[in-house]
């Protein structure tokens, strides 16, 4: 990704509404959906500036890794000395077997090599782990976010359920979320093209709107893996092997 996107993301991940509500809609996924071990292994690939690493240690011991050696730094700073560099899909360093839980928040689509990266990700777990996954929805929906921030690809539950096939693994839930504001956000990326400003705009919004789209957004964690979601800004799945 561009510098200027780790550095926006340092800045604003424990405020902005999508970091914040975020963390809470996946809490509850997990809480709801993965049993894990009281003495859980959990590691977080493409952990970022480890802003959802507290969030991850409520279910166990936490490790991450991440590729940027200025937000592998902020997230050792915040989390401690328990954050790698390896990197997709080899994850040199990385023991086999090792893992409860794997974490991969808005990461896969950074990977050429989707099926190569699950595959990896797939021998790292203990017998009975899973897989955390979540990634932006729908091609149409692309805009000058994704270029910046170096996507390879935005996917559909179709094209996502054939490369989980691919990897070997099955999807126990595979759901749309941030689904509440997804009409909004669907008109702006429309308006943005038709206007021809596609840029990348991801800053702040006025308080009052912030903390809006936080609740809003934030609603979903009492829906999520309860009840099916209409079309969402993004997917989550969880997967296990085959």
């Amino acid at each position: 990704m561009d510098r200027s996107i780790y550095d926006a993301m340092a800045a604003q991940d424990s405020v902005h509404w999508w970091y914040v509500a975020r963390r809470d809609v996946l809490h509850d996924l997990i809480a709801r959906h993965i049993p894990l071990p009281a003495d859980a292994r959990i590691l977080e690939i493409g952990c970022g500036t480890g802003h959802n690493l507290a969030m991850l240690a409520k279910f166990g011991t936490v490790e991450g890794s991440e590729i940027d050696p200025a937000s592998r730094a902020m997230a050792i700073e915040r989390f401690g000395p328990v954050i790698g560099d390896a990197r997709l899909p080899e994850l040199a360093g990385i023991a086999d077997g090792r893992y409860d839980m794997i974490a991969l928040l808005d990461v896969l689509e950074h990977v050429e090599d989707d099926v190569a990266a699950l595959q990896g990700i797939a021998r790292r777990l203990r017998p009975g782990g899973k897989i955390l996954l979540t990634v932006p929805q729908y091609r149409w929906m692309w805009s000058g976010h994704d270029t910046a921030n170096h996507h390879f690809r935005r996917y559909t539950k179709k094209t996502l359920a054939a490369v989980i096939a691919a990897s070997g693994l099955r999807h126990e839930i595979m759901t749309s979320f941030n689904s509440l504001l997804f009409p909004l956000a669907a008109a702006s990326r429309v308006a943005a093209r038709v206007r021809g400003r596609e840029g990348s705009d991801d800053s702040m919004p006025p308080a009052p709107v912030n903390a809006l789209f936080r609740q809003v957004f934030g609603m979903e964690r009492h829906l999520i893996g309860r009840v099916p979601l209409p079309p969402g800004v993004s997917l989550a799945a969880i997967l296990s092997p085959r």
